[in-house]
């Protein structure tokens, strides 16, 4: 077979005068079955049988449907799957597997796959599969949702990276409606600015945008704070005054860290959501307010429902339409741009010299985890220009000394042991030295995750890791949580 072939394509629905379909997969048989079951119709079927291949393929031609498995060798399927839903014609993606893996899958849905299965399935059924994909994309508008934005609203969202492109098209989407929106993400991944900016695109633009710190509120004067009081109402209101639910009338309201409201305020509220009136604090008439309600918070409300902290009716009325804001170290491709349009933003703000980066630069960005993501860089950009004031050139000597050293310490990491093949001579005291905190991390990491019951979040409580460094040390050594549950038979 070769690298790749096509073949004229029947069976699959025809939704246009060509329908083309990329299979990447080193299975041949897999490829010779979908192309068989598609031949004729006037459609195309192509195989690739590497990843690198594949994406060249799907980079060089227009198709609707991929197929993307994911142990297909010569490359990393993740990138593959990024790389594919970024090209022209952004295809939906249908990424097959050998067993499935609740990771895999969550990496696959979170970046815009159109289905996760795995390969055990029926073949006949992948038809299916691919069918539905089609149907959908028959009745898609053509262009991406993000197209439709105003980009004057958004300045302060940067990225083109694939799982930004998919959070712009979902802000596209919800400034189209008036559900409530919920904005997930961790802290400083620009939550208060994508609540901004659905605002700005929706049909309220021009009425108030109202920020509620609910994390800033004394418990006591969150209800006041929000709906108002009466004269009287308690020691110190000595006027009325008029709640923030008020000010958003006609336009936006945005409870940032909502999941800090307190359990009595949050009934209060939910009663506010399914009645459109409330009270004033020490008042008896009805008032109503019509506003469009955006609420963020970097907690899990599942887990806070679990453990009573959130009403779970309140928390179903605000994930009606979730965002989840990826960290940084989950985009490390968006750095680059990044880091030029805050620095020439600070450049103007401070009125000093434009500044260009020294390729290294950049590298040690990129091994950096940034766990206070976006809003952590723009913090170390100010402080580099404080330090390089007066250097044209910024150089990793303008870092700080923590990123500095964080960033050789991951580049120390991923430097896999060299094996010796004399083991009666001993080996140079690097190597051993290597192979022996090889065999340790190994051990130590089989072993904690056997305690934890591979429970990803527990592991890095108690490691002290980062959920993606713990990620890639597992990759190095090849270990899987999903695995070793296996293997002792649970």
């Amino acid at each position: 077979m070769n690298t790749y072939c096509e073949t004229a394509v029947p069976l699959l629905k025809r939704i246009s005068e060509m329908t083309k379909i990329l299979v990447i997969n080193k299975d041949e048989h897999f490829i010779d079955f979908i192309s068989e079951k598609a031949k004729g119709e006037n459609g195309i079927v192509a195989g690739c049988l590497t990843l690198q291949e594949g994406v060249r393929k799907a980079l060089s031609d227009r198709f609707d449907v991929v197929l993307l498995n994911t142990s297909t060798p010569n490359g990393n399927w993740e990138h593959a799957l990024e790389r594919i839903l970024d090209t022209p014609s952004a295809p939906e993606v249908i990424v097959t597997t050998v067993s499935f893996d609740p990771d895999e899958a969550a990496h696959a849905f979170g970046n815009g796959a159109w289905d996760y299965v795995e390969k055990t399935f029926r073949r006949d059924d992948i038809i299916s599969h691919i069918n539905r994909a089609l149907q959908y994309r028959s009745g898609k508008t053509i262009g991406r949702p993000a197209d439709s934005l105003k980009p004057e609203t958004l300045r302060e969202i940067v990225g083109q990276s694939s799982r930004m492109r998919l959070c712009l098209d979902l802000l596209a989407q919800a400034s189209e409606g008036e559900t409530p929106v919920l904005v997930t993400g961790e802290t400083g991944t620009g939550k208060e600015a994508f609540a901004l900016a659905i605002h700005r695109n929706s049909r309220r633009s021009d009425k108030n945008f109202v920020v509620v710190d609910c994390a800033a509120l004394p418990e006591t004067l969150v209800e006041s704070t929000l709906f108002g009081h009466e004269k009287g109402a308690f020691t110190g209101a000595d006027r009325a005054q008029e709640g923030l639910v008020s000010q958003a009338d006609g336009g936006t309201l945005f409870l940032d860290e909502v999941g800090e409201l307190p359990l009595s305020v949050q009934r209060v509220f939910l009663r506010f959501l399914q009645e459109h009136s409330f009270r004033r604090v020490g008042g008896q008439a009805e008032i109503q307010s019509d506003f469009r309600l955006i609420a963020a918070t970097n907690r899990d409300l599942k887990e806070a429902v679990k453990l009573g902290r959130f009403r779970e009716d309140l928390y179903f009325r605000l994930s009606s339409f979730t965002i989840d804001l990826p960290p940084l170290r989950e985009r490390k491709e968006d750095i680059r741009s990044l880091v030029v349009y805050y620095m020439n933003e600070l450049v103007k703000h401070y009125g000093v010299q434009e500044k260009r980066f020294a390729p290294e630069f950049f590298d040690v960005l990129m091994r950096y985890d940034w766990p206070g993501n976006v809003r952590e860089l723009f913090n170390t950009l100010e402080r580099i220009l404080v330090v390089a004031q007066h250097d044209p050139l910024i150089y990793p000597m303008h870092l700080p000394a923590s990123i500095r050293t964080s960033s050789s310490e991951a580049q120390a990491a991923d430097v896999t042991p060299v094996p010796t093949d004399s083991p009666s001579v001993p080996p140079p005291f690097k190597v051993f030295r290597d192979n022996a905190v090889w065999e340790l991390e190994l051990d130590y990491f089989r072993n904690l995750l056997e305690e934890t019951n591979g429970n990803i979040q527990e592991t890095c409580r108690i490691s002290g890791l980062s959920r993606s460094r713990l990620y890639s040390i597992l990759k190095k050594h090849h270990i899987s949580r999903y695995s070793l549950v296996m293997l002792r038979g649970d």
